[in-house]
Protein backbone atom coordinates (compact mmCIF):
# COMPACT_ATOMS: atom_id res chain seq x y z
CA UNK A 1 0.00 0.00 0.00
CA UNK A 2 1.25 3.47 -0.89
CA UNK A 3 1.24 6.46 1.42
CA UNK A 4 -1.81 7.78 -0.44
CA UNK A 5 -3.63 4.49 0.20
CA UNK A 6 -2.88 4.71 3.92
CA UNK A 7 -4.15 8.29 4.01
CA UNK A 8 -7.41 7.22 2.39
CA UNK A 9 -7.69 4.31 4.82
CA UNK A 10 -7.18 6.57 7.84
CA UNK A 11 -9.62 9.16 6.53
CA UNK A 12 -12.21 6.45 5.87
CA UNK A 13 -11.79 5.09 9.40
CA UNK A 14 -12.10 8.60 10.82
CA UNK A 15 -15.33 9.22 8.86
CA UNK A 16 -16.91 5.88 9.77
CA UNK A 17 -15.79 6.28 13.37
CA UNK A 18 -17.42 9.71 13.35
CA UNK A 19 -20.76 8.23 12.27
CA UNK A 20 -21.31 6.92 15.81
CA UNK A 21 -21.07 10.36 17.42
CA UNK A 22 -23.30 11.90 14.74
CA UNK A 23 -25.91 9.20 15.37
CA UNK A 24 -25.64 9.74 19.14
CA UNK A 25 -26.54 13.42 18.61
CA UNK A 26 -29.19 13.01 15.89
CA UNK A 27 -31.12 9.84 16.83
CA UNK A 28 -32.51 11.06 20.21
CA UNK A 29 -34.05 14.07 18.42
CA UNK A 30 -35.12 12.74 15.02
CA UNK A 31 -35.63 9.14 16.11
CA UNK A 32 -33.87 6.11 14.57
CA UNK A 33 -36.08 5.88 11.46
CA UNK A 34 -35.87 9.54 10.42
CA UNK A 35 -32.13 9.52 11.19
CA UNK A 36 -31.55 6.62 8.83
CA UNK A 37 -33.81 8.01 6.11
CA UNK A 38 -31.99 11.34 6.16
CA UNK A 39 -28.64 9.55 6.08
CA UNK A 40 -29.25 7.14 3.20
CA UNK A 41 -31.33 9.50 1.04
CA UNK A 42 -28.76 12.28 1.24
CA UNK A 43 -25.91 9.82 0.63
CA UNK A 44 -27.72 8.06 -2.24
CA UNK A 45 -28.58 11.25 -4.10
CA UNK A 46 -25.08 12.66 -3.58
CA UNK A 47 -23.42 9.47 -4.80
CA UNK A 48 -25.76 9.30 -7.80
CA UNK A 49 -24.85 12.86 -8.81
CA UNK A 50 -21.16 12.09 -8.30
CA UNK A 51 -21.45 8.96 -10.49
CA UNK A 52 -23.19 10.93 -13.20
CA UNK A 53 -20.53 13.65 -13.06
CA UNK A 54 -17.74 11.14 -13.66
CA UNK A 55 -19.91 9.14 -16.11
CA UNK A 56 -19.56 5.92 -14.13
CA UNK A 57 -21.56 2.83 -15.11
CA UNK A 58 -23.87 1.90 -12.22
CA UNK A 59 -25.92 -1.04 -13.53
CA UNK A 60 -29.01 0.15 -11.66
CA UNK A 61 -31.41 -1.73 -13.96
CA UNK A 62 -29.40 -4.90 -14.39
CA UNK A 63 -28.57 -5.35 -10.71
CA UNK A 64 -31.59 -3.75 -9.04
CA UNK A 65 -32.63 -6.90 -7.16
CA UNK A 66 -29.14 -7.40 -5.74
CA UNK A 67 -28.85 -3.69 -4.87
CA UNK A 68 -32.18 -3.96 -3.03
CA UNK A 69 -30.82 -6.79 -0.89
CA UNK A 70 -27.58 -4.90 -0.27
CA UNK A 71 -29.53 -1.77 0.65
CA UNK A 72 -31.61 -3.67 3.19
CA UNK A 73 -28.82 -5.78 4.72
CA UNK A 74 -25.92 -3.34 4.54
CA UNK A 75 -27.68 -0.05 5.25
CA UNK A 76 -31.40 0.24 6.07
CA UNK A 77 -31.77 -2.43 8.76
CA UNK A 78 -28.33 -2.23 10.46
CA UNK A 79 -28.34 1.59 10.38
CA UNK A 80 -31.75 1.56 12.11
CA UNK A 81 -30.58 -0.99 14.68
CA UNK A 82 -27.48 1.05 15.53
CA UNK A 83 -29.47 4.29 15.74
CA UNK A 84 -31.98 2.62 18.09
CA UNK A 85 -29.18 1.12 20.17
CA UNK A 86 -27.45 4.49 20.57
CA UNK A 87 -30.52 5.87 22.30
CA UNK A 88 -29.31 3.82 25.28
CA UNK A 89 -25.62 3.06 24.62
CA UNK A 90 -22.63 5.36 24.38
CA UNK A 91 -21.25 6.07 20.91
CA UNK A 92 -17.90 4.49 21.83
CA UNK A 93 -19.55 1.29 23.02
CA UNK A 94 -21.56 1.02 19.80
CA UNK A 95 -18.40 1.55 17.76
CA UNK A 96 -16.52 -1.21 19.60
CA UNK A 97 -19.41 -3.67 19.27
CA UNK A 98 -19.48 -2.94 15.53
CA UNK A 99 -15.90 -4.27 15.28
CA UNK A 100 -17.34 -7.81 15.52
CA UNK A 101 -18.56 -7.57 11.91
CA UNK A 102 -15.71 -9.71 10.41
CA UNK A 103 -16.38 -12.42 12.99
CA UNK A 104 -19.98 -12.78 11.90
CA UNK A 105 -18.82 -12.67 8.29
CA UNK A 106 -16.43 -15.56 8.91
CA UNK A 107 -19.14 -17.71 10.50
CA UNK A 108 -21.71 -16.93 7.79
CA UNK A 109 -19.16 -17.60 5.04
CA UNK A 110 -18.34 -20.96 6.59
CA UNK A 111 -22.01 -21.97 6.33
CA UNK A 112 -22.91 -20.35 3.00
CA UNK A 113 -19.66 -20.46 1.03
CA UNK A 114 -18.15 -23.48 2.84
CA UNK A 115 -15.13 -21.43 3.93
CA UNK A 116 -13.40 -23.59 6.53
CA UNK A 117 -13.31 -22.36 10.11
CA UNK A 118 -9.71 -23.11 11.06
CA UNK A 119 -8.46 -23.30 14.63
CA UNK A 120 -7.04 -19.82 14.21
CA UNK A 121 -10.42 -18.43 13.17
CA UNK A 122 -12.25 -20.23 15.98
CA UNK A 123 -9.69 -18.92 18.45
CA UNK A 124 -10.21 -15.39 17.10
CA UNK A 125 -13.98 -15.71 17.46
CA UNK A 126 -13.61 -16.91 21.05
CA UNK A 127 -11.19 -14.07 21.81
CA UNK A 128 -13.55 -11.46 20.43
CA UNK A 129 -16.49 -12.89 22.38
CA UNK A 130 -14.31 -12.50 25.47
CA UNK A 131 -13.69 -8.89 24.44
CA UNK A 132 -17.42 -8.22 24.20
CA UNK A 133 -17.83 -9.76 27.66
CA UNK A 134 -15.13 -7.44 29.02
CA UNK A 135 -16.78 -4.44 27.39
CA UNK A 136 -20.19 -5.29 28.82
CA UNK A 137 -18.88 -6.36 32.23
CA UNK A 138 -16.72 -3.28 32.79
CA UNK A 139 -19.15 -0.73 31.40
CA UNK A 140 -20.61 1.75 33.93
CA UNK A 141 -24.01 1.49 32.23
CA UNK A 142 -26.99 0.37 34.30
CA UNK A 143 -28.01 -3.00 32.92
CA UNK A 144 -31.68 -3.69 32.37
CA UNK A 145 -33.77 -5.18 29.57
CA UNK A 146 -33.46 -2.04 27.45
CA UNK A 147 -29.66 -2.01 27.71
CA UNK A 148 -29.39 -5.72 26.90
CA UNK A 149 -31.68 -5.30 23.88
CA UNK A 150 -29.58 -2.33 22.72
CA UNK A 151 -26.38 -4.39 22.92
CA UNK A 152 -28.17 -7.17 21.04
CA UNK A 153 -29.29 -4.68 18.37
CA UNK A 154 -25.68 -3.52 17.87
CA UNK A 155 -24.46 -7.10 17.52
CA UNK A 156 -27.33 -7.96 15.15
CA UNK A 157 -26.34 -4.97 13.00
CA UNK A 158 -22.77 -6.31 12.87
CA UNK A 159 -24.13 -9.74 11.91
CA UNK A 160 -26.15 -8.18 9.07
CA UNK A 161 -23.02 -6.40 7.82
CA UNK A 162 -21.30 -9.79 7.80
CA UNK A 163 -24.24 -11.35 5.96
CA UNK A 164 -24.23 -8.51 3.42
CA UNK A 165 -20.53 -9.03 2.77
CA UNK A 166 -21.03 -12.74 2.17
CA UNK A 167 -24.05 -12.08 -0.07
CA UNK A 168 -22.05 -9.58 -2.11
CA UNK A 169 -19.22 -12.06 -2.54
CA UNK A 170 -21.61 -14.81 -3.60
CA UNK A 171 -24.15 -12.94 -5.74
CA UNK A 172 -22.94 -9.46 -6.68
CA UNK A 173 -19.21 -9.76 -7.28
CA UNK A 174 -19.46 -8.70 -10.95
CA UNK A 175 -21.50 -5.55 -10.32
CA UNK A 176 -19.76 -2.15 -10.48
CA UNK A 177 -18.48 -1.10 -7.06
CA UNK A 178 -19.87 2.43 -7.21
CA UNK A 179 -23.16 1.01 -8.47
CA UNK A 180 -23.43 -1.06 -5.30
CA UNK A 181 -22.88 2.07 -3.21
CA UNK A 182 -25.41 4.19 -5.13
CA UNK A 183 -28.01 1.46 -5.58
CA UNK A 184 -27.61 0.25 -2.00
CA UNK A 185 -28.22 3.69 -0.48
CA UNK A 186 -31.15 4.55 -2.76
CA UNK A 187 -32.84 1.21 -2.11
CA UNK A 188 -32.17 1.60 1.62
CA UNK A 189 -34.09 4.87 1.44
CA UNK A 190 -36.99 3.09 -0.28
CA UNK A 191 -36.98 0.34 2.37
CA UNK A 192 -37.08 2.81 5.27
CA UNK A 193 -39.53 5.32 3.73
CA UNK A 194 -42.81 3.41 4.47
CA UNK A 195 -42.06 3.53 8.21
CA UNK A 196 -41.31 7.27 8.23
CA UNK A 197 -44.94 8.52 8.66
CA UNK A 198 -45.21 6.40 11.83
CA UNK A 199 -41.93 7.67 13.28
CA UNK A 200 -41.91 11.35 12.40
CA UNK A 201 -39.78 13.47 14.78
CA UNK A 202 -41.83 14.91 17.60
CA UNK A 203 -39.49 17.87 18.19
CA UNK A 204 -38.05 20.43 15.82
CA UNK A 205 -34.33 19.70 15.40
CA UNK A 206 -31.78 22.34 16.38
CA UNK A 207 -29.19 23.63 13.94
CA UNK A 208 -26.57 21.41 15.63
CA UNK A 209 -28.69 18.31 15.01
CA UNK A 210 -29.27 19.28 11.38
CA UNK A 211 -25.53 19.85 10.87
CA UNK A 212 -24.73 16.44 12.39
CA UNK A 213 -27.39 14.77 10.21
CA UNK A 214 -25.89 16.40 7.13
CA UNK A 215 -22.37 15.33 8.09
CA UNK A 216 -23.64 11.81 8.74
CA UNK A 217 -25.11 11.58 5.25
CA UNK A 218 -22.44 13.44 3.29
CA UNK A 219 -19.19 12.64 5.10
CA UNK A 220 -19.72 9.38 7.01
CA UNK A 221 -21.74 7.77 4.22
CA UNK A 222 -21.35 9.34 0.76
CA UNK A 223 -17.69 10.43 0.95
CA UNK A 224 -16.82 7.35 2.99
CA UNK A 225 -18.20 4.99 0.34
CA UNK A 226 -16.29 6.79 -2.41
CA UNK A 227 -13.08 6.34 -0.38
CA UNK A 228 -13.89 2.72 0.39
CA UNK A 229 -14.52 1.67 -3.19
CA UNK A 230 -11.45 3.60 -4.35
CA UNK A 231 -9.45 1.47 -1.90
CA UNK A 232 -11.17 -1.69 -3.14
CA UNK A 233 -10.02 -0.86 -6.69
CA UNK A 234 -6.50 0.25 -5.71
CA UNK A 235 -5.49 -2.28 -3.06
CA UNK A 236 -8.15 -4.99 -3.16
CA UNK A 237 -11.13 -5.78 -0.91
CA UNK A 238 -9.14 -7.63 1.76
CA UNK A 239 -6.82 -4.72 2.50
CA UNK A 240 -9.66 -2.22 2.19
CA UNK A 241 -11.62 -4.06 4.88
CA UNK A 242 -8.80 -3.53 7.37
CA UNK A 243 -10.60 -0.25 8.06
CA UNK A 244 -12.55 -2.45 10.50
CA UNK A 245 -9.55 -2.32 12.83
CA UNK A 246 -9.32 1.46 12.81
CA UNK A 247 -12.98 2.53 12.86
CA UNK A 248 -13.67 1.66 16.55
CA UNK A 249 -10.46 3.37 17.61
CA UNK A 250 -11.58 6.59 15.95
CA UNK A 251 -15.08 6.05 17.34
CA UNK A 252 -13.68 5.92 20.87
CA UNK A 253 -11.43 8.95 20.29
CA UNK A 254 -14.18 11.13 18.75
CA UNK A 255 -16.61 10.11 21.51
CA UNK A 256 -14.13 11.23 24.15
CA UNK A 257 -13.27 14.50 22.40
CA UNK A 258 -16.72 15.65 21.29
CA UNK A 259 -19.18 13.89 23.62
CA UNK A 260 -17.05 13.73 26.76
CA UNK A 261 -17.32 9.94 27.05
CA UNK A 262 -14.62 8.56 29.39
CA UNK A 263 -11.65 6.57 28.04
CA UNK A 264 -11.78 3.83 30.67
CA UNK A 265 -9.23 1.04 30.98
CA UNK A 266 -11.95 -1.57 30.52
CA UNK A 267 -13.16 0.03 27.32
CA UNK A 268 -9.66 0.19 25.84
CA UNK A 269 -8.90 -3.40 26.90
CA UNK A 270 -12.12 -4.66 25.33
CA UNK A 271 -11.37 -2.79 22.11
CA UNK A 272 -7.87 -4.32 21.96
CA UNK A 273 -9.17 -7.84 22.63
CA UNK A 274 -11.91 -7.62 20.00
CA UNK A 275 -9.51 -6.25 17.38
CA UNK A 276 -6.96 -8.96 18.19
CA UNK A 277 -9.66 -11.58 17.68
CA UNK A 278 -10.64 -9.96 14.40
CA UNK A 279 -7.00 -10.09 13.28
CA UNK A 280 -6.94 -13.84 13.97
CA UNK A 281 -10.17 -14.41 12.05
CA UNK A 282 -9.14 -12.37 9.01
CA UNK A 283 -5.50 -13.49 9.08
CA UNK A 284 -4.41 -9.86 8.99
CA UNK A 285 -0.87 -8.73 9.77
CA UNK A 286 1.27 -5.76 8.84
CA UNK A 287 3.05 -7.95 6.32
CA UNK A 288 -0.18 -9.02 4.67
CA UNK A 289 -1.23 -5.39 4.41
CA UNK A 290 1.88 -4.46 2.52
CA UNK A 291 2.85 -1.86 5.12
CA UNK A 292 5.74 0.18 3.90
CA UNK A 293 5.68 -1.42 0.46
CA UNK A 294 4.67 -0.10 -2.90
CA UNK A 295 1.20 -0.23 -4.36
CA UNK A 296 -0.27 -3.72 -4.17
CA UNK A 297 -2.35 -5.45 -6.77
CA UNK A 298 -6.02 -5.91 -6.07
Amino acid sequence: MTLADWRRLLLLAALWGGSFIFIRVVAPVLGPIATVEARVLLAGVTLFLYARAIKAELGLRKWWRQYLVIGALNAAIPFALIAAAELHLTASMAAILNATTPLFGAVISSVWLKDRLTRRKLGGIALSIAGVAVLVGWSPLTYNLTTVLSIGASLLAAALYGLAGTYTKAKVKDAPALGMAVGGQLWASAVIAPALPFAWPAAHPSSAVLICATMLGLLSTAVAFVLFYRLVVDVGPTRALTVTFLTPIFGVIWSALFLGEPLSAGKMAACAIILAGTAFVTGTSLGSLGFGKGKAAA
